[in-house]
């Protein structure tokens, strides 16, 4: 449809110069371009913008769209306005013009492509609520209503919605598929891989539900390289946003040259997941919070050092048969090895866990066998009980905590992750003991961990943790090792760019209440 660039930019500002700020931004990762005319805010602003289209021309494809607010668009006006602008901008080079069918179905074919000549139609459907049935007699719709290309959108609720949106790329060059929303992301970025003949991307502001960034697009996820060789890994977990298991392993995939991609998988429903795996060719993912436990019903084999923890946080798909593992197990005790010296021993330390999850889990068990006395404090005494008996501890209650000295305290649980970052799961004074480990990583310096350091106490970040558990999934899945340095260099340099913004955000005079 495009040439060689089929990751296309969107271009929305209410402004002629915001406009022109985006397109320079754009034109270093792409050569395709949306022209949002609806967001321009007024007619002065399009007589602005549009003669500067007809230079742009000759560097980039041009998609001239104005979207009615009856079609999820900011166009106010009437049909005929609409045509209106995008007539003048067709006039003036833009080469293609997507027009929605809320519009195009009410015009005679034959006259619409006369008045936005010499441009080819795009005729689109985009529907903000759900994916409805009948995607493919909606498609032969649109594909009869005569346009040289058409586009389908929709707002999926599960993957299997996202699947359904995919399928109507093969065997057809002139089909746009847009997942839309957060379960529909990984599908956004899969949609080039699939055969659709555009993905779109935001350069600045968000105009869809789920749309990521052209930088995210091109940078992290490389969906413009992708072909059907292309094996797809991934992370499952809600909430699973926050995760930078993306940016680990996609910096070890193109410094290795693997032909592959690791993308974040919204999991409600964990059948639903599991549906998606051979349509979506899903060769491996993590399992993170609330499925580790879970996921061990539905695998057909695990190592023994997962089913001893009774959670597993990685699965190879080998020959449609899923392969369970637990590299949380030497996150955790490579990570405190390394604080307390390779050859220090860990029994006989005190450590109490808070929490009682797949995390937990494979902290008690991985420290019950060094020799340590485990204790458990969950916000569920039954499952702090529970896991307790597995690893021969002590659960204790959150109110007897003061009256307790540990060596070292673990925080097992979500709380305090990103963007959830102002909360801490134990308050300064619980912490009594010698060490804190937050298992949290993002951020880097948890608010758990600001306690622990006020008061004089050694810290451990998850950083360490999250980086082995990682390093030892990327050797099950590529069954070679892993570009350790640049996988950690590039995880490191997300976290403290993190850290600075906020240094900068809480340093700015401005204030919620100026």
């Amino acid at each position: 449809m495009v040439g060689g660039h089929r990751i296309c930019g969107v271009i929305a500002a209410p402004t002629a110069a915001g406009m022109m700020e985006l397109i320079r931004l754009a034109l270093r990762h792409t050569r395709t371009l949306e022209l949002r005319l609806d967001w321009l805010e007024s007619e002065r602003q399009v007589a602005l913008l549009l003669p500067r289209i007809h230079a742009l021309s000759s560097r980039a494809t041009l998609i001239a769209t104005c979207r009615r607010r009856e079609a999820g668009g900011r166009f106010g006006g009437n049909i005929a306005g609409q045509l209106a602008r995008l007539s003048a901008a067709c006039a003036l080079g833009c080469q293609w013009c997507d027009l929605e069918i809320e519009t195009a179905g009410q015009l005679h074919l034959v006259k619409l492509r006369e008045f936005l000549s010499p441009s080819r139609l795009l005729i689109s459907l985009h529907d903000f609520r759900r994916t409805p049935p009948g995607l493919h007699r909606t498609l032969r719709r649109l594909e009869q209503a005569g346009a040289h290309a058409v586009k389908i959108a929709t707002a999926c609720r599960s993957l299997a919605d996202s699947v359904r949106v995919l399928s109507l790329t093969r065997g057809r060059r002139h089909v746009v598929a847009v997942p839309m929303g957060e379960l529909g992301l990984p599908a956004r970025v899969l949609a080039l891989r699939e055969g659709s003949a555009l993905a779109y991307a935001s350069v600045g502001t968000s105009t869809a539900p789920g749309q990521l960034s052209l930088q995210e697009m091109t940078n992290l996820y490389r969906a413009h390289r992708m072909d059907r060789a292309t094996r797809v890994f991934g992370v499952i977990g809600n909430p699973v946003a926050h995760s930078l298991s993306p940016l680990l392993h996609n910096t070890g995939f193109v410094k290795r040259g693997v032909n592959a991609v690791y993308l974040p998988f919204l999991v409600r429903n964990l059948p639903d997941f599991l549906a998606a795996i051979e349509p979506l060719g899903i060769a491996g993912f993590s399992v993170t919070l609330p499925h580790k436990e879970k996921m061990l019903r539905h695998l057909d084999d695990c190592d023994a050092q997962a089913a001893a923890i009774g959670a597993v946080n990685t699965v190879l798909v080998r020959n449609g048969r899923l392969l369970g593992y637990n590299t949380d197990a030497a996150g955790i005790l490579i990570s405190l090895q390394q604080f307390y010296g390779r050859g220090t021993r860990l029994a006989g330390k005190r450590v109490l866990i808070c929490g009682a999850g797949g995390a937990a889990r494979a902290a008690a068990v991985t420290l019950a066998r060094t020799g340590a006395a485990v204790c458990i404090c969950a916000r569920r005494p039954d499952r702090a009980r529970a896991l307790a008996r597995v690893v021969r501890g002590e659960a204790i209650a959150r109110r007897h905590m003061q009256q307790n000295h540990f060596d070292v305290i673990i925080n097992a649980t979500p709380v305090g992750m990103h963007p959830n970052s102002g909360q801490s799961p134990l308050n300064a004074s619980e912490l009594d003991c010698g060490v804190v480990f937050d298992l949290v990583y993002r951020p880097r310096q948890t608010k758990l961990l600001r306690l622990a350091a006020r008061r004089g106490i050694k810290t451990i970040s998850g950083v360490e943790m999250f980086l082995q558990q990682g390093f030892a999934q990327w050797k099950i899945w590529m069954q070679h090792t892993p570009p350790q340095a640049p996988m950690r260099a590039a995880v490191v340099k997300a976290l403290e760019s993190e850290r600075e913004n906020r240094r900068r955000k809480a340093a700015s005079p401005l204030t919620p209440q100026d």
